[in-house]
């Protein structure tokens, strides 16, 4: 497996961060390699992203059993959110089968000792974005969809920002220890995503950006409100955002992203907002 750990960092020192070095810690961009497993282990809450995908052969979550966990198997202390966002996927876990769509979810709660990854059709291999985060508690494994899901749709298309937020792994739908997933798609014609933006010092969070056209990128935007920088990311490509940081985007083009969140609550709405004309 490809395997990477990432440190935290202060927002002071961040603002000294160059190009290279803001893409280094923050950026992760090779998710999907076949038959293998891509995974970083963050120390903002212990937060980890990775992607699996399955082509010629069935694959194990416990392939992934990093040193660094110091478990037995993978999900004994930990839960996982996963996403397809490539061919359809079968993924069994201790026995119980769930078969995954194109942008449908599953949440596998704490304790699973062996949950096995294969794609339906090796030629449309799945790709499966995974989130886990530490758990104190197991909770059932469940599939959503996105007519599962809890729906906002917010923005206009006057202000670049029509898009509908479909909130799946979050506490009104599937219950779970700390994390919370979700998936916002951009209308067609508008480009910015988390306006106005906010910061949420209980809960560190990442983004995964994919429907990006081949010929396009997406403009990432963090740091401090004060302080702002930029990443320029590609198709299917991550980012770590710290509990200090906004987490926003604008694209050449409409999008799609998933987010992840972990950390002290599952407030959804527990965010502290700025206002666009205090942005630096």
């Amino acid at each position: 497996m490809n395997y990477e750990l990432r440190y935290a960092s202060h927002p002071e020192d961040a603002k000294h961060y160059d190009t290279a070095r803001l893409r280094k810690e923050f950026l992760i961009e090779d998710l999907f390699k076949a038959d293998d497993i891509c995974m970083v282990y963050s120390l903002y809450d212990r937060y980890m992203v990775g992607g699996i995908m399955p082509a010629w052969r069935e694959m194990n979550l416990n392939e992934a059993n990093v040193s660094d966990l110091k478990a037995e198997y993978f999900l004994q202390r930990r839960e996982l959110g996963i996403i397809n966002v490539g061919g359809d996927a079968i993924i069994t876990a201790d026995g119980e089968k769930f078969e995954l769509g194109y942008k449908e979810m599953l949440y596998i709660g704490r304790g699973k000792k062996e949950v096995v990854f294969k794609s339906v059709d090796a030629h449309k291999p799945a790709k499966l974005y995974i989130n886990s985060a530490p758990a104190h508690k197991e909770y059932p494994s469940k599939k959503v969809t996105k007519n599962e899901a809890d729906v906002l749709v917010l923005g206009s298309l006057e202000g670049s920002n029509h898009r509908q937020i479909n909130r799946m792994i979050i506490n009104s739908v599937v219950e779970t220890c700390q994390l919370q997933m979700g998936m916002t798609e951009l209308k067609p014609g508008s480009v910015w995503n988390t306006m106005p933006a906010h910061v949420h010092n209980r809960r560190m969070e990442a983004y995964f950006y994919f429907e990006v056209p081949a010929d396009q990128s997406v403009c990432h935007f963090m740091g401090p409100v004060d302080e702002t920088r930029h990443i320029w990311m590609q198709n299917e490509q991550a980012v770590l955002s710290p509990s200090w940081s906004i987490h926003a985007a604008a694209g050449t083009s409409n999008y799609t992203f998933i987010w992840g969140m972990a950390g002290e609550n599952l407030d959804y709405g527990d965010q502290d907002f700025s206002k666009i004309t205090d942005l630096k």
